[in-house]
C-alpha cells in the first residue's frame, strides 16, 4: 500500500484506523444541530479521542441528500472554529476537513496547519481542487459521487457500479499523477448517488479496489442503506453499522469513518485478531 504522509510524516494504516465524525452543521442526517455550542463540541472532541479514534473528521456543510446550500464564508467560519478547538486540546491529533471547496481547504491549512482534505466530490465540484491539492501536498480523500448532494439520489444509474466507480478512481488518479501528486485515500462513496442495491453491490466488490494500492476509506455509519433494509431509523442503525464496518474491514478497508467510535474500534480489534498467529 502506498505511504500517505501528513506534515512529512507517514500515517500508519498497517492496522485499520477509526475516523470519528464531528459535524458542526445544523442539518446533517444523523447528528445535525447536536454540536453547535462550544461546550458540546469540546465534549464531542474528547469523546472521539478517548474512545480511540486516530483521526477527527470535521464537517461544516451537510452533504445529506437534498441538503441546504451553505455558502463558503459560513462553512469556513464553522470549520475554523472547530479545528481550532481540536488543535487546542489535542495538538497532535490528525484532523480531516470535510469540504469540496479548495478555497476553504486552503484557508484552513494556511491558518491552522496541515490537515487531510476530505472531498466528497473527488474534485468534480471545484475545478481548482486538484491544482490546489497538488500544490499543498496534504493527504486527499477522493470520494466518488454521482451528481451533487442536491441531485445525487434523484435517479442514479450505472452500467456496473463497482467498475464505474473504479474507472472514476483511475481517471482521477491519473489527473493528479499528471500534477505530480499521489498522496491519495480512496472512498467509494456509499450513499452518494447510489440506490440501496448499488450500495450493497459496491460493498460486495469493494476488495476489487485494493490493487490500486491506496488506502480505502469506508463511510457507512448509520446511513439509509442500513435502516431502509432492516427497518427503523438512523438512531436505531448502530448494530447494522457495526455489521457493515466488520464486512468492510474483512474486505480490506483501512479507515472507518463513523459516528460511534468505540464500537468501530472494537470491530477493528476483533477482526484484527483473526489474522494473528497465521
Amino acid at each position: 500500500m502506498k505511504t500517505i504522509t501528513l506534515n512529512k510524516k507517514p500515517l500508519d494504516f498497517s492496522t485499520p484506523v477509526v475516523m470519528g465524525i464531528l459535524n458542526v452543521t445544523t442539518d446533517s442526517f444523523y447528528d445535525g444541530g447536536k454540536y453547535v455550542s462550544e461546550v458540546k463540541v469540546i465534549d464531542r472532541i474528547h469523546q472521539i479521542v478517548e474512545e480511540g479514534a486516530e483521526i477527527i473528521d470535521v464537517g461544516a456543510c451537510s452533504t445529506r441528500p437534498g441538503a441546504a446550500f451553505v455558502d463558503e464564508k459560513e462553512e469556513l467560519a464553522r470549520l475554523a472554529w472547530a479545528v481550532e478547538l481540536v488543535r487546542k486540546y489535542y495538538p497532535d491529533m490528525v484532523v480531516s476537513v470535510d469540504t469540496f471547496r479548495s478555497a476553504v481547504a486552503r484557508e484552513i491549512i494556511d491558518c491552522l496547519g496541515e490537515v487531510i482534505v476530505n472531498d466528497i466530490s473527488g474534485g468534480t465540484m471545484d475545478d481548482g481542487m486538484f491544482d490546489f491539492i497538488a500544490g499543498a501536498g496534504v493527504p486527499y480523500i477522493m470520494m466518488h459521487i454521482q451528481g451533487t448532494p442536491q441531485t445525487m439520489q434523484l435517479n442514479p444509474v450505472y452500467d456496473n457500479v463497482v467498475k464505474d466507480v473504479r474507472k472514476f478512481f483511475t481517471d482521477r488518479i491519473a489527473m493528479l499523477a499528471g500534477r505530480g501528486f499521489d498522496n491519495i485515500i480512496l472512498d467509494p462513496g456509499f450513499g452518494f448517488g447510489k440506490t440501496l442495491e448499488h450500495n450493497y453491490q459496491l460493498l460486495a466488490g469493494m476488495d476489487s479496489y485494493l490493487d490500486l494500492d491506496y488506502p480505502v476509506l469506508v463511510g457507512v455509519s448509520r446511513k439509509t442503506m442500513i435502516y431502509k433494509l432492516i427497518g427503523g431509523t438512523a438512531n436505531e442503525a448502530l448494530n447494522g453499522t457495526t455489521v457493515l464496518n466488520t464486512i468492510s474491514l474483512l474486505k480490506g478497508a483501512s479507515i472507518l469513518r463513523v459516528h460511534d467510535v468505540r464500537e468501530a474500534v472494537e470491530a477493528v480489534k476483533i477482526t484484527g485478531k483473526m489474522g494473528k498467529g497465521q
